[in-house]
């Protein structure tokens, strides 16, 4: 008999109509069809879906949750979205807020192969983590070097691609990456600080197999990865072949019918994010303290099985919120300043090392 998944939906419905929109999300969840021709015991008995509790949160406003069987997941990262949302992702007025996850599930995806104190120990810290992105896109490689170079100077712990970065004709990622890494590593040798650099994967699997083994040729050993854009699948594929690497998960294409506090906090977990990168509230997001509160709480919380994957909170972030923040999330988080680093141009080794003070500090 499968383990069941609890999946947990807001539905916006009618009293009278509640009922059978419960059942339909079951039914689309599973079996996809009329239950009535359905006449295997097997199928009735531990692949459709069951409704478990209806309960309303306020007129009009309910909360759902349904069984659905672990084995349809077929343990694949795709299909387990495909399953837990899916189909019901087109409907109108639903939105799935949670998920509780049984044992075989958690054993199958894993969580984050290395999580915070991954994250911690590369760069030899023990408190809250410094990072930037490296901006603006149509930026050629030995520029992105020198702008690395400079703010590594500064004695940051990660820098990261950004994440529009990928394989264009202005900063290819054969050319962009050896000259990253290598700036990055003369400017570790001038501060005895083991600054990280992160480069943006994109494209297919091939590509993005061929991209990890440069990076790992250049002595590289985390990526930036959107598996929103790459798919779940190939996310779960490259972090399986390279269980040495931390993989820091970008946000974009994250909006839709998912909770942020369930995507960002549970799921991206789950599937294998080491550090989760959200929009921050009092950003240019419109996420709210509160929201993002519980994501970095998820993110940390202790569950078996799985390690903490790290909270990153970016999008609009300054300088001067930094004891803001860290007051805010406490040590166990990653503060992800970029443009407003940037602005610093000329100075930007200098603003570099305020922000990192300012985190080291405060940790």
């Amino acid at each position: 008999m499968s383990t069941r998944i609890t999946t947990i939906y807001r539905v916006k419905a009618e009293p009278a109509t509640i009922e059978a929109r419960a059942r339909g999300i079951a039914v689309e969840q599973s079996v996809e069809m009329p239950v009535e021709p359905i006449d295997d015991p097997f199928v009735l008995e531990n692949i459709l879906g069951q409704v478990e509790e209806i309960t309303e949160i306020a007129p009009g406003d309910y909360e759902v949750r349904i069984g659905l069987a672990s084995i349809t997941t077929g343990y694949d990262a795709a299909q387990f979205i495909n399953m837990i949302l899916g189909n019901t992702s087109l409907q109108d007025g639903i939105t799935l807020v949670d998920a509780i996850f049984p044992a075989d599930i958690v054993t199958a995806f894993g969580g984050p192969n290395h999580g915070l104190e991954g994250f911690r120990s590369r760069v030899k810290a023990k408190g809250a983590l410094s990072a930037t992105a490296l901006k603006p896109q149509g930026t050629p490689p030995a520029t992105l070097a020198r702008l690395a170079y400079d703010i590594a100077l500064g004695g940051i712990d990660y820098i990261k691609d950004d994440h529009g970065l990928a394989d264009q004709s202005y900063a290819p990622f054969a050319a962009r990456v050896p000259m990253i890494a290598e700036a990055v590593s003369k400017a570790g040798a001038k501060t005895g600080i083991a600054t990280r650099y992160l480069p943006s994967l994109n494209g297919n699997l091939d590509k993005m197999r061929a991209q990890i083994a440069l990076a790992r040729e250049c002595g590289i050993d985390g990526v930036l990865i959107a598996p929103m854009l790459c798919g779940f699948s190939q996310f779960q594929t490259i972090k399986a072949e390279n269980p040495d690497f931390l993989f820091m998960t970008h946000p974009s294409m994250a909006g839709g019918p998912m909770a942020p506090a369930f995507f960002f906090g549970k799921l991206m977990r789950l599937m294998g994010s080491d550090a989760s990168i959200f929009a921050n509230y009092g950003g240019r997001f419109g996420y709210s303290p509160e929201l993002c509160h519980q994501i970095a709480s998820l993110c940390l919380e202790e569950v078996q099985g799985q390690k903490p994957c790290v909270p990153v909170p970016a999008g609009g972030m300054e300088l001067k919120r930094v004891p803001e923040l860290l007051n805010f999330f406490g040590t166990g988080v990653i503060l992800l300043i970029g443009g407003s680093l940037l602005s610093a141009k000329q100075k930007i080794t200098a603003e570099t090392a305020k922000f990192c003070d300012a985190v080291r500090n405060f940790s």
